[in-house]
């Protein structure tokens, strides 16, 4: 990353939780949280589906509907959403023992989008985004089950794929716990968050495309578990951490700046010991102790001038705001509208 002299985030810019604002509730574990440049939010809802934030403020939900494409009895969790070129929402199903990526219409048809790759069913399925050119990006954390057995920094094989023209394949492979991907301001670098490897790494981007050595950009301690990521104009990269509720920025230099925490004492050190001991529990993610961000895990940024930074999470029902001091990076799906 280049220098930060020019990078306009002051070193000293501070949020509070009383500077958040919230602006929609009624959600349903809103992981994910994309903004469109119409004034519209999507979120994952937990319920198997999307819900969608009109420029209104009314939240309507869309889930699969029955008789639609959608596997009688089976429960899916979307976890990371993305809106296609052609109106439908993407989501990447975290399933207990099964994944894949699934595109749902706004009447609730519901189908694979990617289903398999290399011969061999989805594993239970993170994140997923369709590039400007139309190549759908997928992550999945780990191929263990379940999921817990990979939440130590000893466990790296999760992995990173495409699906272009000449099908599904993986790119990048072990990897510790893949979660969100992005795509440097000046499209040469896919960045990850590796969460409980607790660290940020990039790849060249290649042609094909494909990806060149992985590089580690910033790592990070304690119980800060990245989750998203997202750039701003600038080229910062905004970080939001579950179990310690905090967000960051990793500057352009590679500093990494907190902007936000909201943290548990006890629960960070409860989180911090057991990844370091891989005996970290579900019951103990599953709460963010006396946080009241609800375990952030993502940000998208939106209004008319990319100043408004949205929050997502795992363990509240709403989506909250706060202005930021610098815009964000105009994502490939920003102009893009959801059918129906």
């Amino acid at each position: 990353m280049k220098p930060s002299s020019a990078y306009p985030l002051p070193r000293d810019y501070r949020l509070n939780v009383e500077d958040l604002r919230v602006v929609a509730r009624g959600m349903q574990r809103p992981e994910c949280v994309l903004a469109l440049e119409n004034g519209e939010l999507l979120a994952s809802h937990g319920g198997g589906g999307y819900s969608r934030v009109l420029t209104d403020g009314n939240v309507r939900h869309v889930l699969p509907a029955a008789g639609r494409g959608a596997q009688a009895g089976r429960a899916y969790v979307p976890n990371g959403i993305a809106l296609a070129p052609d109106g439908r929402v993407l989501f990447a199903d975290l399933g207990a023992g099964q994944g894949g990526i699934f595109a749902l219409a706004a009447d609730g048809a519901l189908e694979y989008a990617v289903e398999s790759i290399e011969g061999k069913p989805l594993p239970p399925s993170n994140y997923v985004t369709v590039d400007a050119g139309g190549t759908l990006w997928l992550t999945v954390s780990t191929r263990r089950q379940p999921r817990s057995e990979a939440w130590t920094p000893t466990v790296a094989d999760g992995f990173i794929a495409v699906l272009d023209s000449d099908g599904a394949r993986i790119v990048a492979d072990g990897l510790g716990y893949t979660n969100e991907i992005a795509f440097s301001p000046d499209g040469r670098w896919v960045y990850v968050n590796e969460t409980y490897a607790q660290c940020v790494s990039r790849f060249a981007l290649l042609p094909g495309p494909a990806l060149g050595p992985r590089e580690v950009v910033a790592r990070l301690g304690g119980a800060n578990l990245p989750d998203g990521l997202t750039f701003d104009a600038h080229g910062g990269l905004w970080l939001t951490c579950i179990a310690s509720n905090r967000l960051l920025v990793v500057r352009p230099d590679g500093e990494v700046q907190t902007v936000l925490e909201d943290t548990d004492p006890e629960h960070e050190a409860l989180v911090a010991q057991g990844v370091q001991t891989g005996t970290l529990q579900h019951a103990t993610m599953q709460t963010a102790g006396r946080s009241r961000l609800g375990n952030m895990s993502s940000l998208a940024f939106g209004g008319k001038d990319l100043r408004t930074a949205y929050l997502g999470c795992l363990l509240d029902d709403a989506i909250r705001a706060f202005d930021s001091p610098v815009p964000g990076l105009p994502t490939a799906h920003w102009r893009r509208t959801v059918s129906g």
